[in-house]
């Protein structure tokens, strides 16, 4: 009994957001985004990503220019001193891993 209470908990268990890890260039781009926000809106704290919402798309494509291989998509929150409010977001990463744009729009 207790073997097959084991085996129906497992996926439950692996499918937890808990289990799941954050990739290293995620945060790498929430802490580009964080440093670039706070230039234009100091009182700006933190940035968080849903996880959840976030949708990674290889790109081949050019914005004038600049090579496009990434876009990135999904659910963010910025937080100022009295507010956090979610946020969609995109945005382009050129061939070089540098983040090219970044537009939110409250929902």
């Amino acid at each position: 009994m207790r073997i097959a209470l084991t085996m129906l908990a497992a996926p439950f268990v692996l499918a937890s957001p808990s289990v799941a890890q954050v990739p290293a260039e995620v945060e790498a781009w929430r802490l580009s985004g964080l440093a670039a926000l706070k230039e234009r809106s100091p009182s700006l704290e933190h940035l968080t990503f849903d996880m959840e919402s976030l949708a990674i798309s290889k790109a081949s494509t050019r914005v004038e220019d600049t090579p496009i291989r990434m876009v990135v998509m999904g659910e963010a929150y910025l937080q100022r001193e009295k507010s956090d409010k979610p946020n969609r977001f995109v945005c382009l990463v050129s061939d070089k891993g540098k983040v090219v744009l970044t537009f939110f729009t409250e929902q």
